[in-house]
């Protein structure tokens, strides 16, 4: 199976270049694997360049997971984050993805200076 790049994510998300998003979605017609890094970044993105706030953030994860040509990696987990950051949008969904990995790797808690971040059940403030 095919990969995309965080570009590729946007561009299916945010639909601002015709072109790229046709290529895109060209690309993706037979199936694509979407790395958690990818996933990742292009939320950092939404939200820092395209001023994108958690609701509509969390919109876009949950049409990746659904999406019927995309495969998302470690899908469990990213629909857990994405259940996290609903519950607590004030924390970055990188955040609730590196405490859903910790859990599912069993390697808790999740040593953090991020007092929000710290919070959250399986993390520990140092």
């Amino acid at each position: 199976m095919r990969a995309v790049d965080t570009n590729v994510l946007v561009r299916l998300i945010t639909r601002d270049d015709s072109r790229q998003a046709a290529s895109a979605d060209a690309f993706i017609e037979k199936g694509a694997w979407v790395p958690v890094l990818a996933l990742a970044e292009a939320m950092w993105v939404l939200a820092t360049v395209y001023q994108r706030n958690a609701a509509a953030l969390a919109i876009a994860i949950e049409m990746l997971l659904n999406h019927k040509d995309l495969t998302l990696q470690d899908s469990e987990v990213v629909s857990a984050a994405l259940d996290l950051f609903r519950s607590r949008p004030s924390l970055g969904f990188s955040d609730c993805l590196m405490v859903q990995f910790a859990r599912k790797a069993g390697h808790l808690p999740l040593g953090t200076f991020d007092r929000g971040l710290s919070k959250v059940e399986g993390a520990q403030l140092l």
